[in-house]
């Protein structure tokens, strides 16, 4: 089987004042915001999955290279054999990657020279709230 892409993990984005963002989505649009930003759990499932909304400050170099503005995290289903099939296929890699509990992280290059992050999520639904 293929490794691939299998939905949007998460939406990440630079501000000016993280803690003013969160506090502005949190009182206005109702979204329970934490140390991290705002965390959707999809269910209800055996096997629960959930989506990122994260804050950054400008100076971040989380989304560097390029100093973007945002970065999508798409979640996959076999993170060390899409790495090997994009590096097999020229695509440029941005770090080395990274497994913590929650799961397998690694970053690409796009065509536009935009920073991707990949995530194949580990027992996702042990970390729900």
């Amino acid at each position: 089987m293929k490794a691939k892409v299998t939905g949007i993990g998460g939406i990440f984005f630079t501000c000016k004042d993280v803690a003013a963002t969160k506090a502005w989505y949190e009182k206005h649009l109702g979204l329970p915001v934490d140390d991290y930003g705002c965390t959707f759990w999809n269910g209800p499932t055996e096997v629960k999955s959930s989506q990122q909304w994260s804050a950054f400050k400008n100076d971040t170099t989380y989304l560097d290279p390029k100093n973007q503005e945002f970065m999508i995290n798409y979640k996959v289903n076999d993170l060390v054999r899409l790495l090997e099939q994009l590096k097999q296929a020229g695509v440029e890699m941005a770090g080395e990657m990274q497994e913590f509990d929650y799961g397998k992280f690694g970053w690409i290059i796009d065509i536009d020279g935009r920073k991707v992050e990949l995530w194949e999520p580990a027992n996702e639904h042990l970390f729900e709230k």
